[in-house]
């Protein structure tokens, strides 16, 4: 039984598609042990019954996790308090993750490294696959300087150029890098010190199965007999996530009857919650705390399209986010503020209107656009094209001929 050490900051019971990655392959005979955190994403502190002394090891559907010592990445209103917290968050856990590099004795394959940000946790891979001569494979999903420097707004060269020199060894020393989209490939190969193109893969990601559609369901804190038209935005509430054009979309369309359906978390909601309330359109916004993703796809079944949106970066623009495939494996219409990577693929489904980032007189038209038009054909041609694209079992095929192929 071939044996795969997968690396990842945030693991179960945090909610990334990782989780499934690492079952599937179980399913599909491999033994998995999964390096990872005591988990503390989004809201900065330890999950109940999760710490320093309890739940260090578990089994889950027959994934061996190995959690390992971090410091909780916090959650301050002080944007400097925040960065600190995050900075002694990443450290903590390559600090943790060498020292267990040294004593493990789980025999691995190959080391497999799950890079949502930040980065520095692919070091850890690194040093595992050189240890024990095994091959280190890394798929990056956040393209590091670039998020350090969009999301924290620095660009201090004493400050960027280490990190640009950790990600020069990185892709260096690792032997298969995958990319969630096209235009990180081209990032990753173009660096002012490039990549070997043969090394770099275009892997998007999937949704998992339990994302699709489904008939109307019953859905607390949502009123069956409210005839409004809901959009629903779903995930991390971040300051990426640029959901300040929402609001102010909300208030220009007054006289539609449409509501937005926020499910989730994240550092940014209590700015939203303020703005929601500053502008007086709290009567169309339904807040619903973060449910298992499970669950999405019954809140999506009484929506009549989801939402996305991004900050006017061109990281961004570079970016397929995961909710994308949630939407349209759940066979929704998409409206997004957003460009790039994004539009291109709602544009060729024809699945959702795409308007300019930041813009919430563009968002209020396109909304009133998709309101005109049909959703239910919208939504067909989005779960048509994610069936094409972004299918779990033809991309963990790929996949695992990769993992075969280098460990042979």
């Amino acid at each position: 039984m071939k044996h795969i050490l997968l690396v990842s900051q945030y693991f179960y019971p945090e909610t990334f598609r990782v989780n499934d990655m690492a079952a599937t392959w179980v399913q599909r005979g491999y033994k998995v042990t999964v390096l990872t955190g005591i988990p503390n994403y989004p809201l900065g502190k330890f999950y109940a019954g999760y710490d320093y002394r309890h739940k260090r090891r578990e089994l889950w559907k027959g994934v061996d996790i190995i959690r390992i010592p971090l410091i909780a990445r916090g959650n301050s209103r002080n944007k400097i308090l925040n960065a600190a917290g995050m900075a002694a968050n990443y450290l903590s856990f390559i600090v943790s993750g060498k020292r267990w590099v040294k004593k493990n004795d789980i025999n691995a394959d190959l080391v497999f490294t799950v890079e949502v940000s930040p980065m520095t946790q692919a070091l850890i891979g690194i040093w595992y696959g050189k240890r024990y001569h095994i091959p280190a494979f890394l798929y990056v999903q956040d393209l590091w300087p670039e998020n350090v420097e969009t999301v924290t707004g620095i660009h201090n060269r004493a400050i960027i150029g280490p990190i640009d020199k950790m990600v020069n060894k990185i892709y260096r020393e690792t032997d298969k890098i995958f990319t969630t989209s096209p235009g990180f490939v081209e990032a990753i190969v173009n660096r002012p010190v490039p990549v070997d193109r043969d090394k770099v893969h275009y892997w998007p990601q999937y949704a998992e199965e339990f994302y699709r559609p489904l008939p109307r369901h019953t859905v607390e804190g949502i009123n069956e007999n409210d005839n409004s038209y809901k959009i629903a935005f779903t995930g991390n509430i971040g300051t990426a996530q640029g959901l300040n054009v929402l609001t102010i979309a909300a208030a220009l369309l007054k006289d539609e009857n449409v509501k937005f359906v926020i499910v989730g978390d994240g550092r940014y909601q209590q700015e939203l919650e303020r703005q929601i309330d500053t502008l007086g359109v709290r009567d169309r916004f339904l807040m619903i705390p973060r449910v298992p993703a499970e669950r999405i796809p019954e809140i999506l079944s009484v929506c009549d399209a989801g939402f996305i949106s991004f900050s006017k970066t061109p990281l961004w623009e570079m970016t397929i986010p995961a909710k994308l495939q949630s939407y349209m494996a759940c066979g929704k219409a998409i409206i997004a503020s957003a460009s790039g990577e994004t539009k291109r693929i709602i544009e060729e489904a024809g699945c959702g209107v795409c308007t300019e980032i930041g813009s919430a007189e563009a968002l209020a038209g396109g909304i009133r656009e998709l309101m005109k038009a049909d959703a239910i054909e919208m939504g067909r041609k989005a779960r048509m094209y994610f069936e094409s694209y972004f299918n779990k079992n033809i991309l963990m095929d790929e996949m695992e001929n990769f993992i075969l192929e280098a460990i042979r």
